[in-house]
């Protein structure tokens, strides 16, 4: 269809949710019973047939200057919405303020406007028993979730602070901290896909989940335990998740775009600035407990009728068709959980440990930059580069999956004394056995067993990544002229505190297939 700077995708949008297309110019020689849009821009008012515009996004939050008349938020523009000086289209709307608003620029397109509600908004409240199996399926784990969230165009938080991600990922701690990113999908339609992962491959690497445009945008803020924003209405999902919202820009940036008295620049007007990364956790600190408070008003103010706009929206379209309406109500189809379709897991670590008597603190970092002032670098053994493993101190493997037919495979004992002999660098080569077994051996040192205990609280059952856990006891060793073993450690992992024992590894564990 023409009229669009940003229709990249749509056709495989289309087909991945089953849809049948067909060309514009047929579909411009033919007449339609109904026409279903999220736009009022472009060719669509050369087609024949009812239209219904449907909302788009939370609320209408943007004046365009480029487009249409500049003052007037995009979508309630009457240079839109209007042709010949009558309505184009009936209306959905998402709360009443926005008819108000609609009212006072267009009387005759507010007499074809009804208030449904938003559907992503059902959809989203709908799917909040969900949150635990979307961290799951994400890796979250223990960490707390951080999501970016960036519109498109030049006041973009991608445009103005591309490097946010990184400096995120590289000085925050990896074990208290996992960080995603919501582009819009303008940004993917005008940049492609190709140059977005190439200006964020240092983030990537660092575990930087990248949010499909799709659907699993939705899920990552139910999941989330924080969002950093722009002004996209993508904030107002993560407040209605109930995530408190971080400003990622200061305000003049986002003044020009923004409409003054909108839902979005009330919400935005509440958020605290995150002027540095390393700013995160204090400004999150001071300004959590009285964020929901703030940020409830601007939620109440974007979404009407939040558990019935499906039943609203579909009841509108059967008016238009003339048709009745099924007598059961519409179901509510639940967000799907994130699909993981690139490794997020990095393949090596800096690390830096404390030891205060029998306590160890392990902080753990991704980022190169930060591995400068690491006290050791950790590999992990196929997802390590070459360079990587070359100049780790401790590379280690998870243990595999038995295959279901025959091959070969290594024990730990020799798999561990294959890597001493081929990286002179390492120090310490170990194998995760199971979530609270590591198997590892030093130069010239007898193998070593680490097994961590899991922290039972409150019914649910906590456990660090061995991983981490193994870099606690590297790190011990290492400061044992003689290690007396068996020992009890306590290890600090991310916010919680494990009970660590190192034991003399026993002919058996080395003899278990990895």
């Amino acid at each position: 269809m023409p009229g669009s700077s940003f229709n990249l995708d749509v056709l495989s949008a289309l087909t991945a949710a089953g849809a049948v297309s067909v060309p514009w110019e047929e579909a411009l020689g033919v007449p339609h019973d109904l026409i279903v849009t999220a736009s009022p821009k472009g060719g669509l008012g050369m087609l024949q047939g009812p239209q219904v515009l449907l909302p788009h996004g939370a609320g209408f939050n943007k004046a365009l200057i480029h487009e249409g008349t500049p003052t007037l938020p995009s979508g309630l523009d009457p240079a839109y919405l209007l042709e010949d000086g009558l309505p184009r289209a009936r209306y959905a709307l998402a709360h009443g303020s926005q008819l108000a608003r609609l009212a006072q620029l267009s009387p005759p397109a507010a007499a074809r406007a009804s208030v449904v509600g938003d559907p992503m908004a059902e959809r989203l409240l709908a799917s909040a028993s969900r949150r635990e199996s979307f961290r799951e399926a994400l890796g979250t784990g223990d960490r707390s979730l951080v999501v970016l969230a960036s519109t498109w165009g030049p006041r973009s938080l991608l445009s103005l602070r591309p490097e946010l991600a990184h400096e995120l990922t590289a000085l925050l701690p990896y074990d208290e901290y996992q960080f995603a990113l919501i582009a819009h999908p303008n940004m993917r339609s005008a940049e492609g896909t190709f140059e977005l992962h190439r200006l964020l491959a240092p983030a990537l690497r660092a575990g930087l989940v990248l949010a499909d445009p799709r659907e699993e945008w939705a899920s990552m803020l139910l999941a989330a335990d924080v969002v950093i924003s722009d002004h996209g209405s993508t904030a107002l999902y993560g407040a209605l998740a109930g995530c408190p919202v971080l400003r990622a820009l200061p305000g003049d940036e986002m003044c020009a775009e923004l409409v003054l008295g909108t839902p979005m620049h009330r919400l935005l007007h509440s958020a605290p600035h995150v002027r540095s990364a390393g700013d995160l956790p204090d400004v999150l600190a001071a300004h959590e407990s009285t964020l929901a408070e703030q940020q409830g008003a601007a939620v109440h103010d974007a979404f009407d009728s939040r558990q019935s706009a499906l039943a609203g929206l579909r009841a509108l379209l059967y008016s238009e068709l003339e048709l009745v309406p099924p007598h059961e109500g519409p179901y509510v189809l639940p967000l799907p959980l994130p699909e993981i379709s690139v490794q997020r897991r990095p393949g090596v670590f800096g690390v830096r440990t404390e030891l205060t008597g029998d306590l160890l603190v392990v902080e753990r970092s991704p980022s190169p930059v930060a591995a400068v002032d690491a006290h050791h670098l950790a590999a992990e053994f196929g997802l390590a580069t070459e360079s990587e493993m070359t100049g780790a101190g401790v590379i280690y493997r998870r243990r595999q999956p038995l295959a279901a037919l025959g091959g070969s495979r290594w024990t730990a004992g020799g798999w561990t004394s294959q890597i001493l002999l081929d990286y002179p660098a390492c120090r310490t080569a170990a194998v995760i056995l199971s979530p609270e077994r590591v198997v590892l051996r030093r130069r010239r040192s007898a193998p070593v067993m680490a097994r961590v205990r899991r922290v039972d609280q409150h019914g649910r059952v906590y456990r660090p990544d061995p991983a981490a856990v193994l870099s606690a006891a590297h790190a011990w060793l290492a400061r044992q002229a003689d290690p007396q073993l068996p020992t009890q450690l306590v290890c600090v992992v991310g916010r919680r505190s494990y009970s660590l024992e190192l034991t003399p590894a026993c002919p058996s564990d080395m003899d278990e297939e990895t």
